[in-house]
């Protein structure tokens, strides 16, 4: 095998690619600071213990493990960044209101969660800690729909549900963690009779409610239905409540509800959301609240907030033009060169990108689009238009 070729699912970006991403982040990240949120940057591996603690299985399989040749102790590359955000609130801000959070950096998959998919996301999300309300619900996903639209992606729907309604169905039931793994990938493909095996032997309420699920997704009569066909138990009902008043607070994004949706991690404790657009192949963000992510740093603190990949994002993304460039000769030596370097230096100061053609690659400028050049005029240098 060639010593050039990467790994399954890793790839290089490319100038192009590079620069569209690139681009996205600084808007991403400019749009979560017109929020109120600050910038972290959690480190890319950490002792396993504190990376996986309290985030269940389906982390732990995807995440890169080594060992640290100064102490011996097992590390982790990041699969998620959520848990390190959470230690940071908990341990190291340690702050009494609310918190908003933001941060951009590569994550490590084992495996690919998709067909396709990259193994090196570049992951980015913002998060709200401190406020047990709706409204840190909506300001989470109006973010991330806002996010979106920086990023001129269009005809946006947002797919909702809420983690406490089928942990209310399986409440007080004894499940071995394989059989609720099979549970909850019955639900999740809506295979209803694999899913009445499983739970033959559930109480009848239980039963009779995760078999309504399977055929609870679609517009808002979902929850009209649900409210049917779903025990009438508090957690229930209040998720149910909650979910209409999130839809009917969305702005710019059509709404729809998928109420046996359990994808993305097992941290989520109450509403979810995933944003989908035409044209890619799986949802752009997920997100929710997940109110128990810090209690395994000692400090269960209220907290939603929503994550995307940017390497998936510019697939969907409008395409930026090239940002207009000055073309320059080379500056050579003597005091032509010197008044030319300076004339480079101010351009650039004013913030201009002037490509130098170097000698005998005059015609030679990739991913810039020069549309002026610097030229010398009655012994100055001006910039005139190609």
């Amino acid at each position: 095998m060639s010593a050039w070729v990467l790994p399954d699912h890793i790839a290089d970006v490319l100038p192009s690619e590079a620069r569209h991403i690139e681009e996205l982040r600084r808007e991403l990240l400019d749009t979560a600071r017109a929020y109120g949120y600050e910038l972290v940057m959690p480190p890319l591996l950490e002792h396993l213990e504190s990376l996986l603690t309290g985030t269940g299985e389906a982390l732990d399989l995807q995440t890169f493990k080594l060992v640290d040749q100064l102490s011996g102790r097992m590390l982790g590359l990041r699969a998620d960044t959520t848990p390190q955000v959470a230690r940071i609130d908990a341990h190291l801000l340690n702050r009494q209101g609310v918190t908003r959070l933001c941060y951009c950096g590569p994550v490590l998959h084992t495996r690919p969660d998709r067909p396709h998919a990259t193994r090196e996301p570049l992951q980015f999300g913002a998060e709200i800690y401190g406020h047990a309300g709706q409204e840190a619900d909506l300001e989470a996903l109006q973010l991330a729909l806002d996010c979106l639209k920086a990023a001129q992606v269009r005809e946006l729907t947002v797919d909702m549900a809420d983690a406490r309604i089928v942990r209310s169905l399986l409440e007080g039931i004894d499940l071995a963690p394989p059989l609720l793994a099979q549970v909850h990938a019955a639900l999740a493909t809506k295979d209803a009779s694999a899913l009445a095996a499983l739970t033959r032997d559930f109480p009848k309420a239980s039963r009779e409610g995760l078999a309504a699920l399977v055929s609870l997704y679609g517009d808002a009569k979902v929850l009209a239905e649900a409210e049917k066909y779903l025990p009438a138990v508090p957690a229930v009902r209040e998720a149910l409540t909650n979910l209409k008043w999130l839809a009917s607070h969305v702005e710019g994004a059509a709404t729809s509800f998928d109420l046996a949706d359990l994808r993305g991690y097992a941290y989520y404790s109450g509403a979810r959301f995933a944003v989908y657009t035409p044209g890619a192949s799986d949802a752009l963000v997920r997100g929710g609240r997940y109110d128990e992510v810090g209690a395994v740093f000692g400090r269960n603190r209220p907290a939603v907030g929503f994550s995307l990949d940017l390497k998936e994002l510019v697939g969907v993304a409008a395409r930026r033009p090239l940002r207009a460039a000055i073309r320059a000769p080379w500056g050579g030596d003597g005091a032509a060169g010197t008044e030319l370097r300076a004339a480079i230096s101010a351009l650039r100061g004013r913030g201009e990108t002037v490509v130098c053609a170097l000698p005998g690659h005059d015609s030679e400028v990739d991913e810039f689009q020069c549309d002026r050049a610097l030229t010398q005029q009655a012994g100055r240098w001006v910039v005139t238009s190609l």
